[in-house]
């Protein structure tokens, strides 16, 4: 399943990026992106009673401070990471992007199993999990290696390894508000509107900074990232109490390797596709396998 949720933030990718091109500003394609999941979930929530009785025990908690502040705050570091894609991508390269991005992922993750951050409780460091995490970042290396080279402003390369930080940090945080609320729905909906707050404001900066961004395209296949972005939320709240965050993060990591050889196959982008992503697919696969074994 974490893997599968993998291959929808691929789509997602290509769609937020194609949207970004169309009206030249990619703060403004992440707020719709964020915005229109939002728009998707309170439609949901009104029909979903344990949704709201666990959005209820959620601000209860929050109002009598058993639950920290911080615990609903997930839906800020999506933000950061979006954010992160518009400023840095471009002058990295996608190569030494998705490289920073998964080393943070993969670090934090087994850092917060380790201490017991996330819903799962403590997971030690064993030699399967560090070697499925090892592995993850060479097939991911692989995976993008025909992309490497020219000069890099490698001090960007501190946004998008926060922003990987960043991504073990929600799914460790909303895989707890999913335990207090007893529903994944509550969770994605406070990632959701937390994440969507930070981005219009964001946004708004940009736009007074660098003027608006260009008219919006008639295409509705370009407006559906938020609506994957719901499911991808929704299924990670879910599955991290199950998997522990490492192997939640490595199967979605792997699944965006999948996904990326499929959009390459039957929606080619301008690159192409190399075998060095399909080989880099499927060592990541085995990457999980790897951290997946149990003593």
């Amino acid at each position: 399943m974490a893997i599968i949720a993998g291959t929808f933030v691929a789509v997602q990718a290509r769609i937020n990026g194609a949207l970004g091109v169309a009206i030249d500003d990619g703060f403004a394609a992440a707020a719709v992106s964020f915005g229109s999941g939002l728009v998707i979930l309170i439609a949901v929530m009104a029909f979903s009673r344990p949704g709201r009785r666990g959005l209820g025990r959620v601000i209860e908690g929050l109002r009598d401070r058993s639950v920290p502040w911080w615990t609903v705050a997930g839906g800020g570091a999506g933000a950061f990471l979006v954010l992160s894609q518009g400023i840095a991508a471009a002058a990295l390269g996608v190569a030494l992007f998705t490289v920073a991005i998964v080393a943070g992922q993969t670090v934090s993750s087994l850092v917060l199993d380790r201490i017991g951050f996330g819903p799962h409780g403590v997971v030690p460091f064993q030699t399967m999990r560090v070697l499925g995490s090892a592995l993850a970042l060479v097939a991911v290396a692989w995976a993008v290696s025909t992309e490497f080279g020219g000069d890099k402003p490698l001090l960007l390369l501190l946004m998008p390894l926060l922003g990987g930080i960043g991504i073990g940090w929600q799914q460790a945080v909303n895989g707890r508000v999913r335990q207090l609320a007893g529903s994944s729905l509550t969770a994605t909906f406070i990632n959701f509107a937390i994440g969507t707050v930070v981005l219009l404001v964001a946004t708004a900066v940009h736009v007074a900074v660098a003027g608006p961004p260009s008219p919006f395209p008639s295409d509705p296949v370009l407006y559906i990232g938020g609506a994957i972005g719901c499911v991808f939320i929704g299924v990670s709240a879910f599955l991290v109490s199950h998997t522990g965050l490492l192997v939640l993060g490595l199967g979605t990591v792997a699944g965006q390797l999948v996904g990326a050889v499929l959009l390459d196959v039957f929606v080619p982008g301008a690159g192409g596709l190399h075998w060095t992503t399909v080989a880099g697919a499927g060592l990541a696969l085995v990457a999980v396998a790897i951290a997946s074994i149990r003593r």
